[in-house]
């Protein structure tokens, strides 16, 4: 699913879909300059946003075997809720069934 599909299904619950474009970007856009900022955003039962460091560190170049330096940075993360993680279970074994 795709941002125009997620738009269309909150349109057909919501009935207009100028309303539902709004709606989801401007949640999009409200967790995002959140967790640009350094604050969490926590949704109950679906999940976590927060900013995540990731220091400098050396790896290698898989075709070449050198080294190469990789500056730190910072990222989004995601940590999924237990009422999501529980539906994706039920799903992923509805789909292995096939």
């Amino acid at each position: 699913m795709n941002k125009k599909e997620l738009v269309d299904a909150i349109a057909d619950r919501v009935g207009d879909k100028r309303t539902a474009t709004e709606a989801v970007n401007a949640v999009l856009d409200t967790i995002q300059k959140a967790v640009a900022s350094g604050d969490k955003v926590s949704i109950t039962g679906f999940g976590a946003f927060e900013m995540v460091h990731k220091p400098a560190r050396t790896a290698r170049n898989p075709s070449t075997g050198a080294e190469i330096k990789v500056a730190e940075s910072w990222g989004p993360k995601f940590r999924p809720g237990s009422d999501f993680k529980d539906l994706v279970n039920e799903g992923g074994k509805k789909v292995g069934k096939k």
